[in-house]
């Protein structure tokens, strides 16, 4: 059985409803400690919650000089990162345009910046909910 690569960063977001509340955070993955939470935002989604998540993530490490791994349960934040380009359908309104700004300042900060931490996706079959799962998951 594989295991994460240890020291890592893992981001999750959580939506109610889509479009719905949204917010997200990042986790310490070996000790469960929150690095960063943000939000709720009225009318998000949860693929932008993953996508912001993942590029704070990376701000994070890098202001910090951290060399760990970045993890995500989210293919669809994985490749938006690496087109460093937002593809949501969602339509902006005035109660979500905090998003939007959001949004375009994450794009701008990919633009913008390199690095060399390995973006990786959560095995969530052989690991379990990703350690910044916000656990509200219903069966």
């Amino acid at each position: 059985m594989n295991q994460p690569q240890l020291p890592a960063l893992a981001v999750d977001a959580a939506c109610s409803g889509n479009p719905g509340k949204m917010e997200f955070r990042a986790v310490i993955a070996d000790t469960g400690t929150e690095v960063f939470h943000r939000g709720p935002y009225e009318q998000g989604t949860n693929n932008i919650g993953e996508f912001l998540a993942l590029v704070l993530g990376l701000a994070y490490l890098q202001k910090y000089n951290l060399p760990w791994a970045l993890y995500t349960d989210s293919v669809t934040a994985l490749a938006w990162v690496r087109q460093k380009k937002c593809k949501s359908k969602l339509e902006f309104t005035d109660k979500n345009m905090e998003l939007l700004f959001m949004i375009r300042k994450a794009e701008q900060w990919l633009r913008t910046h390199t690095w060399t931490t390995p973006l990786l996706k959560w095995d969530t079959r052989e690991w379990g909910e990703i350690p910044a799962d916000f656990g509200r998951k219903s069966i």
